[in-house]
């Protein structure tokens, strides 16, 4: 047993870097945005709903939810914050009406994250339910999450081409999902394992499309107008 949670504490860590990695990676626009003084035709979606999922993740950790996840606390607490930080440089740089529509949506989303924390707290008594509720929550949010790239996988099919679909960032979206699967598996928590088993089923088939594709991508090509790169 001993052994089994050094494995898994050293497992977290890794998912903890890589982790770390992923929520970086948007930096590159966020500079893009503040050099511009605006956010041209990016859009702040991806940064807003991560922060839901972040704050469900990190309550998800809690010890009165779940039993030693305190490594899924430390990161998705630095993403939670990180995210904050991203959409609030959006906020800044927007108009008038992404302004109203970024508001709304970070209101809906503190009076959902209010709302379950009542509810999980108040009425329900044992760490089983409370555990079963949130994780439900979290599988959901993650699901809608890894969706996303099926947009983009879908691109890469139709064109045959691979140039819009990064490389890097593909891999780290499996070794992502492989590591945290592990790191559940290791002490069996299936609400990590799911949404963490899916990630890791999308990240490699982004993998294999890249394979597929990478002959056939023509480099020297524009973007096409309608593709937005965030």
């Amino acid at each position: 047993m001993a052994n089994t949670d050094a494995i898994r504490t050293a497992i977290g860590i890794i998912g903890n870097v890589i982790s770390f990695c992923l929520f970086m990676s948007p930096l590159p626009t966020f500079i893009k945005i503040w050099k511009a003084k605006s956010v041209q035709d990016f859009k702040p979606d991806p940064y807003v709903v991560t922060i839901l999922n972040c704050a469900m993740w990190s309550f998800y950790g809690m010890p009165f939810i779940s039993e030693s996840n305190t490594l899924v606390i430390t990161i998705n607490g630095f993403g939670f914050f990180l995210e904050i930080i991203y959409t609030s440089i959006f906020f800044i740089y927007s108009n008038a009406s992404k302004r109203k529509k970024i508001s709304l949506a970070i209101l809906a989303e503190t009076v959902f994250l209010l709302l379950v924390i009542f509810i999980v707290m108040y009425f329900m008594d044992s760490q089983k339910e409370r555990r079963l509720v949130v994780g439900f929550i979290c599988i959901i949010f993650n699901i809608l999450m890894y969706f996303s790239p099926l947009t983009v996988m879908r691109q890469v099919i139709r064109t045959k081409s691979v140039k819009y679909m990064p490389f890097l960032l593909s891999l780290a979206n499996f070794l992502n999902g492989l590591v945290w699967t592990t790191y559940a598996l290791l002490k069996w928590d299936p609400f990590i394992v799911v949404p963490n088993g899916l990630g890791a089923i999308s990240g490699f088939a982004q993998l294999v499309l890249y394979g597929i594709y990478y002959r056939s991508t023509k480099w020297d090509e524009d973007a096409p107008s309608n593709i937005n790169m965030v």
